[in-house]
This record gives C-alpha cells, sequence and structure tokens, in this order.
C-alpha cells in the first residue's frame, strides 16, 4: 500500500532529493543543509513510499513570486502511471490552499509534466529557458575600464551591500509575471554560491554588479550560474559581459566543464548575451499557475 507523508529527517530530505537527481539529472540539487537554510514554517516536502521505497517526492511552500503558493510533485520513471503524482499533488494543494495565497505556481519540466498538472486546471503563464556552455581553455578576464573587481571572498562584508545595491534592483527588474520578493535573509542564505567564485564589480567603491557560480556536489564538473546583474546606469557598459566571462576563467581553472544558466522567457537581453557567449538552449520549464483556495478539477 502506498503512503504519502512528510519527510522531516535528514534521510528523508536526501531521499527528496535523490528522486530530484533521478527525475532532473542534468541540473543541480539543493544539500539536505541548504534544503534546511531554504526551509520556513511553511514548507512541507512530502516522500511517496510503498514497503519503505521512494517512489516520488513533493515540496509545497510559499514562493517568492508575491501572492503565490509552489507545489512541485516528482515520481520515479518506473513506477509512473499508478496514481502516485496524483497523490502527491493532492497532498500538496491542501497544503497550499491553506497558506491563504491568491493563487499556486508549479514548474513542469517536460510537456508529459505540463499536460499532468493541466488535469488540475495549472494554465501555463510562462516559460523558463536553460542554456548550457561547455567550458574549454578561457582567456583571463580585466575589468572594465572605471571597474574593480573583487570577490565574495576576499570581502565577505559586501554580499550585503551587494542586495542593497544590485539585488533588490535586479529582482524589481526580472522578466517575471508577479514582483519577485527575496529578503536579505534568503539573500544570504540562498543567493549566495561559492564565495571564491563570486564576483562584484565596483565603481568608485560603490557595488554596480555581480555573477558568481554555484556549486554542484553530486557533479563537481559542472555548476550553475548565480545571478548575473548590474545597475541600471551600467548596463550595455560591458559589465555583465566582463563578470560572466571572468566566472567561465574561473571554472576553466577548477575544473568545471560545464556551466548552465535558467532565464525568463521574456529576458531577450540576457539569453542574447549568453549566445554570445557560446551559450546553447538545451530545455526549457513551463511555469503554471492555478488559482488558490478552489477545486483544483482533481481527477477521478
Amino acid at each position: 500500500m502506498m503512503l504519502v507523508r512528510r519527510g522531516e529527517s535528514d534521510a528523508d530530505l536526501e531521499s527528496f532529493r535523490r528522486v530530484r537527481l533521478a527525475v532532473v539529472p542534468h541540473e543541480r540539487a539543493l544539500t539536505v543543509a541548504e534544503m534546511r537554510a531554504a526551509s520556513g514554517p511553511d514548507t512541507v516536502h512530502l516522500l511517496a513510499e510503498r514497503d519503505g521505497e521512494v517512489l516520488g517526492s513533493g515540496l509545497a511552500d510559499r514562493s517568492d513570486l508575491s501572492g503565490a503558493a509552489v507545489v512541485i510533485a516528482r515520481v520515479l520513471p518506473e513506477f509512473r502511471r499508478q496514481g502516485i503524482g496524483t497523490a502527491l499533488f493532492r497532498a500538496l494543494l491542501d497544503h497550499a490552499d491553506r497558506l491563504g495565497c491568491e493563487y499556486v505556481v508549479s514548474h513542469a519540466d517536460d510537456l508529459g509534466s505540463r499536460s499532468f498538472v493541466e488535469r488540475f486546471d495549472f494554465v501555463e503563464i510562462d516559460r523558463q529557458i536553460e542554456q548550457v556552455r561547455e567550458v574549454g581553455t578561457e582567456p583571463a578576464v580585466a575589468a572594465p575600464d572605471g571597474v574593480d573587481f573583487v570577490t565574495v571572498a576576499q570581502q565577505p562584508q559586501l554580499w550585503d551591500a551587494a542586495y542593497d545595491r544590485v539585488g533588490v534592483q535586479a529582482f524589481a527588474d526580472m522578466a517575471l509575471t508577479a514582483p519577485l520578493r527575496v529578503s536579505r535573509e534568503q539573500w544570504r542564505q540562498e543567493w549566495l554560491g561559492m564565495p571564491e567564485a563570486m564576483i562584484l564589480a565596483l565603481a568608485g567603491g560603490e557595488i554596480i554588479g555581480l555573477a558568481g557560480l554555484m556549486a554542484d556536489v553530486d557533479d563537481p564538473t559542472r555548476a550553475e550560474n548565480a545571478l548575473t546583474a548590474v545597475r541600471r546606469e551600467w548596463r550595455g557598459r560591458g559589465v555583465a559581459s566582463a563578470l560572466k566571462r571572468w566566472t567561465l576563467a574561473w571554472a576553466a581553472a577548477h575544473g568545471i566543464r560545464e556551466v548552465y544558466t535558467w532565464t525568463q522567457a521574456g529576458n531577450a537581453d540576457m539569453r542574447r548575451l549568453n549566445e554570445h557567449l557560446g551559450y546553447v538552449t538545451r530545455f526549457q520549464s513551463f511555469t503554471m499557475r492555478a488559482p488558490a483556495n478552489r477545486s483544483h478539477g482533481f481527477p477521478g
């Protein structure tokens, strides 16, 4: 008999992330420590099991998108079409509806996943585009004229200042369907990648841009681009390109052979920059939305 239960222990969370790695093998999964740091009072991790064997997992929480809850269910390929995803999704939506949000979002990694959530009255509202770059021999990069580069490892006290100077503005400018709300605490815990691979651009002592890499503990030969952002008055002056090329040079020097990044469908400028730097599109993910606190068209 199948059981859907909360994941509480470190072993449970490791099972959760192993499902994610199996279902989405092309990108990094949060470590257990990162999962705990990102969890709040409204976060629920679910596991679907049968006779102690993990079949799938699910997450429900408040979203960083204003007014939204987020739900994501994943089932291991060999256990699909057995009602496991439906059971997980029902439980996740029940929890999301108790959070008092205006709507619920989910992210579908492929057309099959999109069709599944559409059965629950979700509709597509956005797409996230994954671009990937093979890392080869990358030249060293100098900062543009009038700009200095420093890593967060060299000056860790600057990370908080980067939130105020660059982060808040970047979040306001993101091509999203609702405002993105990221607290200072989230900035410290979730948006800082490897400090030695996080680069800040300074002009006149003020932070004007940032970029960096997020490590993949399961595959040290790949990394995810952290937020790349430049203050509005400095955009179009080569700062973003230099920052991103710096991260590629750092990756090459540290044995990383693949770097990937996600951008919103509406962020054409960043996709063009990535393409100019040799990134190619690999996948897309569908952002789906349904009203909260209503029937979600539960099948059967």
